[in-house]
């Protein structure tokens, strides 16, 4: 298997901080940006990759050269002009005939690669997003999934109409199909904006792979500042699916929204007061932050699981305008009692993850 790395980023917003340097090249820890991800990937055992550089880009290739000392083989392409995610990627056509890893240049991450090749071959799609909650959905494509985790829906960022979203977030780390060259056009173009749109118009299968490990964008002051902060303290590393997690485990009704009895309508859930910033520290802090809720009103009919998703959709933008998120959302729908006309009699069982049962936080264990 082949990588390709998107380094063509001028680092604009960062310019104050490191002038003329490319964004691949800003240091983290000591080394650039760019040095942390081509590391992960020959550690994953995939050593041919692909720069594809823009702003100063010969200042990148005079800093890794061929790979050799790294145990990798680099090439580099070089874009006159922008050409987009997609447009910069599409050079790689005819040089790849096998399934490709995709990172964005300006990402800080350490995740277990391993799991997520595996669930692209098994989902057999044609192209697998790695996803994830953040603390600025607000500027970042979105997603909505399904339980088997195929994308149904895509949100960009730059064209998305006011509304309730789940947080679930374009981590900008991509697995494709060699095929996926065929729908991409020569030219300026780009994944989030033209090519998971038109995707998704075509039917192609798109999945998601959703993950709690570091991966964040460091393309500002405060993002770059706070991810050398985590990586120093060794955060970044620790949050990598390898090493045992450890998790806050939340209540929902009471605990993080007020307690409506049977709350069965987003236009009821309304946030505790501090329950942001309660949440907003767990996320700064070593630990997941993990919701865990008994939710009947599915057994009693009172909505369904597409109305319950849209309250859990309001419970995350709620949190999101106060930077602050739940790594997930675990709710059981049974209850245990029956016999009433109105109830849905497959959910009236009794089951393992009805709390005070353990099944949620050990659904939660295996994800």
């Amino acid at each position: 298997m082949k990588a390709c790395i998107l380094a063509g980023g001028k680092g604009t917003r960062l310019k104050h901080l490191f002038p003329d340097t490319p964004k691949g090249l800003v240091p983290l820890g000591g080394k650039p940006i760019l040095e942390h991800q081509i590391d992960l990937l020959v550690n994953a055992g995939i050593n041919e990759i692909f720069l594809l550089t823009g702003y100063r880009g010969e200042l990148i290739q005079e800093y890794f050269g061929s790979g050799e000392d790294r145990n990798a083989t680099l090439h580099y392409l070089q874009e006159d002009v922008p050409l987009g995610t997609a447009g910069a990627f599409k050079q790689l056509e005819g040089k790849v005939s096998e399934d490709i890893v995709v990172l964005y240049g300006d990402l800080v991450v350490d995740f277990d690669l391993a799991t997520l090749l595996a669930f692209h071959q098994k989902q057999k799609a044609l192209a697998t997003l790695v996803v994830h909650p953040n603390d600025h959905p607000y500027d970042s494509d979105l997603l909505e999934i399904n339980e088997e985790c195929d994308v149904l829906n895509w949100f960009p960022k730059n064209n998305r109409p006011d509304g309730i979203y789940a947080n679930l977030v374009n981590a900008a780390i991509y697995v494709f199909r060699p095929d996926i060259f065929s729908w991409i056009p020569k030219g300026c173009t780009d994944f989030g904006t033209d090519i998971f749109p038109l995707l998704l118009q075509k039917h192609q299968k798109i999945c998601a792979y959703r993950t709690s490990e570091y991966i964040k964008d460091m393309g500002t002051e405060d993002r770059w500042q706070k991810s050398s902060h985590d990586f120093e303290s060794g955060l970044t590393a620790r949050r990598n699916l390898t090493n045992p997690q450890r998790a806050v485990f939340l209540d929902r009704d009471g605990t993080i929204n007020r307690d409506v009895d049977l709350l069965c309508d987003m236009t009821q859930l309304e946030l505790l007061p501090r329950a942001s910033q309660a949440i907003r520290q767990i996320n700064n802090s070593e630990f997941l932050s993990i919701c865990v809720t008994n939710q009947s009103v599915i057994a009693r009919n009172l909505c369904d699981l597409g109305e319950l998703q849209q309250i859990h959709n309001q419970l995350e933008t709620l949190l999101a305008r106060d930077q602050a998120y739940l790594d997930h959302i675990y709710f059981c729908p049974h209850h245990p009692d029956s016999g009433y006309p109105e109830e849905r009699a497959e959910y009236k069982i009794n089951c393992e993850c009805r709390k005070p049962n353990t099944g949620l936080v050990l659904a939660a264990k295996e994800k």
